[in-house]
């Protein structure tokens, strides 16, 4: 996840060193730094800012004018790719002021790893802007460069030169180091390793199901009685020397139904399993039984109708 803004401000003579990281929204807290930076330089090291949006980029233009009416001058250092892309996008995102250095990324296809240069921006020429050579720290491979180099660096055919380099270098050796000693000119993209991480999410244990017991030397068989749900109970296998152990049903010979399954047609009350034969007999039987009692109700019907006729036709001779 993407830092909350943070700030912190370091005075050397003249010379302010404000160090800003995570990222700049409508949160943030830029106005809150107005008093504590005095009238002089103000060295702003932007190389930890992960993000910014269009609220950040309304604050971030009026603190630097605000900057700027108490007679502050801006230099800005270590600009990480969010905030060189607002450069080349805002035309007054600098402000007066000017890029001292900022980060070109790269990224290695064969090692799947992103990383940022630091570039002076004096050291780049007055153009055509190309991207130096930066080689992978993993498989020592000259990396790609991460953007379009006519857009990136198109801020700087706009450079100004900075007012005493050596103060300001100064300065930014004392505070940008820290106590980690002197800064790598290459790191690991800013946020790609709290993106990468936050991507990655558990996956759900899947519960596993409860195990059946069963006696060692048996297999279970299938019982059931009607309008019930068949139940699992134990049937002692038999094994031959290299076969594997085969269950058998009670009740059953191989190829027949279980002995205490109920065929259609046949009554539940009677114990013993019925034959094959005998239940397609039963089947065929009650299918019989309803066309016969329907031929016969027809029948009956015929005759009465014939009756009725001829007692007509005798009654009306008459």
């Amino acid at each position: 996840m993407s830092q909350k803004f943070q700030a912190s401000v370091h005075h050397r003579d003249d010379v302010s060193y404000v160090k800003l990281s995570g990222v700049i929204d409508e949160d943030n807290e830029l106005t809150t730094l107005t008093d504590k930076i005095p009238a002089g330089t103000a060295v702003i090291d932007l190389g930890e800012i992960e993000r910014i949006n269009s609220c950040g980029v309304r604050d971030w233009v009026n603190w630097l004018g605000k900057l700027e009416t108490q007679a502050t001058r801006a230099v800005l250092v270590e600009c990480s790719p969010a905030i060189v892309a607002q450069i080349n996008l805002v035309n007054n995102f600098t402000g007066s002021g000017v890029v001292k250095s900022f980060y070109v990324p790269y990224f290695c296809p064969e090692c799947d790893e992103e990383k940022v240069l630091l570039v002076e921006a004096v050291d780049m020429g007055g153009g055509p802007h190309e991207p130096p050579t930066c080689r992978c720290d993993e498989c020592d491979l000259v990396m790609d460069f991460d953007d379009m180099a006519d857009s990136y660096f198109a801020f700087l055919s706009n450079q100004k030169k900075i007012a005493e380099p050596e103060k300001i270098n100064g300065v930014i050796k004392e505070f940008a180091s820290g106590d980690n000693g002197e800064k790598s000119k290459i790191r690991s993209r800013t946020g790609t390793s709290s993106l990468h991480s936050s991507s990655v999410s558990s996956l759900p244990s899947v519960p596993s199901l409860p195990s059946i017991s069963r006696p060692s030397g048996s297999s279970p068989q299938i019982t059931a009685k009607p309008g019930s749900r068949p139940s699992m109970t134990p049937v002692t296998t038999t094994t031959q020397p290299g076969m594997r152990p085969v269950g058998s049903f009670q009740g059953t010979n191989p190829g027949s139904r279980p002995g205490n399954f109920t065929s259609p047609g046949t009554n539940p009350g009677t114990s013993g399993p019925p034959s094959f034969g005998g239940s397609v007999a039963a089947e065929r039987q009650a299918l019989v039984a309803p066309k016969s009692s329907v031929i016969i109700y027809v029948l009956v019907a015929v005759l009465l109708a014939a009756i009725g006729v001829l007692a007509f036709l005798l009654f009306s001779s008459k």
